[in-house]
């Protein structure tokens, strides 16, 4: 088995080469769509994402065995490298306020090669106006 390159993210935020998920904390307001783009690299060369897939959700406690909701994670050109995850308005909106952990993974069928990209917390602010 090959194991996974290793991916360094642009965007503020860099991961050294074997080094854990870079921390990237995020918050979203209740009832909003947050977007954000993630370019992946791979010794300072754009990562082709070619075959690969993008999942991130986000829990309670790490230890909890369901998702408290999960975002909607795309690579829509796989050879430019980007990555977008996105929390639609209805999901946040459906979501309890309050803090959560998350992360994001880039992975390949069968989970043969799995990246996790960066990690954190998203704080869902709670909206005001429903």
């Amino acid at each position: 088995m090959t194991l996974p390159p290793n991916f360094s993210i642009i965007e503020g935020k860099e991961k050294i080469k074997d080094m854990a998920a870079a921390t990237y904390n995020i918050e979203v307001d209740q009832g909003s769509d947050y977007n954000i783009e993630i370019e992946v690299k791979e010794d300072s060369v754009v990562k082709n994402l070619t075959g690969y897939s993008a999942r991130a959700q986000a829990r309670s406690a790490e230890e909890d065995s369901s998702a408290a909701f999960s975002f909607v994670c795309t690579i829509p050109t796989p050879t430019n490298g980007k990555v977008l995850m996105n929390l639609p308005a209805a999901t946040s909106s459906s979501a309890t306020a309050g803090q959560y952990l998350y992360d994001l993974e880039i992975y390949t069928g069968s989970d043969a090669a799995v990246s996790r990209l960066i990690k954190g917390t998203v704080t869902l602010d709670r909206e005001i106006t429903r």
